[in-house]
């Protein structure tokens, strides 16, 4: 893909720039490197703050599975409610899938090629790190809009 102006995109803009600027800082995290070395640098450089860009994003998209599954959030007791939610993140395969897609749809071009070398096991820990975000949010899981 070129970096070239066009209609729509103008002359030196960087997207990949801009990505990384819409990324949040991490209290206690190291400053980020280029691209990151190894699968746990880039968890907790490029993973762990894409996912805190989108925590209102996942909740809302956990909660339109729960809503579509008729999982019962609002009238379950934490206990329950953590159970149905971790059912759901382990076994809905479309889930999983769309909670990968909403944090590859922000990598950098060279994050993207770390990303495809090492899949497997940044899905897994980008699906575990999205897993804890849900459970720790429970209160935060918005309602589903009317139908």
């Amino acid at each position: 893909m070129s970096n070239s102006s066009s209609p729509t995109r103008p002359a030196g803009y960087d997207p990949d720039a801009a990505l990384l600027a819409l990324r949040p800082a991490i209290a206690g995290q190291p400053a980020a490197i280029p691209t990151p070395a190894t699968v746990a640098d880039f968890q907790h450089q490029v993973l762990r703050p894409v996912l805190k860009l989108q925590h209102a994003v996942l909740l809302a998209t956990v909660a339109d599975f729960a809503h579509d599954y008729h999982l019962p959030l609002a009238t379950a007791d934490p206990t329950e409610a953590t159970r149905f939610l971790t059912e759901l993140l382990a076994r809905n395969t479309r889930l999983r899938a769309t909670l990968v897609g909403l944090v590859v749809g922000l990598l950098t071009q060279p994050e993207l090629a770390f990303y495809r070398l090492h899949r497997a096991e940044l899905n897994r820990r980008l699906l575990d790190l999205a897993e804890q975000r849900v459970l720790t949010s429970l209160d935060g899981l918005p309602a589903h809009p009317p139908s």
